[in-house]
C-alpha cells in the first residue's frame, strides 16, 4: 500500500475503538477518548463497497 514500510506501519498499526471509532496506539488497553475497553485492530486491507 504505502511506499515505505515505516510509513505503512505508522498508518496501519493502530487500535480502533468499537464505541467511538477513535484511533488508539497499538498497545492501548482502553480508548483514550471514551475509556471503552473493546478495541479492534485497524484493518490492513481496504473494504470494497
Amino acid at each position: 500500500m504505502a511506499k515505505f514500510e515505516e510509513a505503512e506501519k505508522r498508518m496501519l498499526e493502530k487500535q480502533i475503538c468499537m464505541r467511538c471509532n477513535a484511533r488508539n496506539a497499538a498497545r492501548a488497553e482502553s480508548c483514550r477518548k471514551c475509556g471503552y475497553k473493546k478495541l479492534r485492530p485497524k484493518a490492513k486491507e481496504r473494504r470494497s463497497a
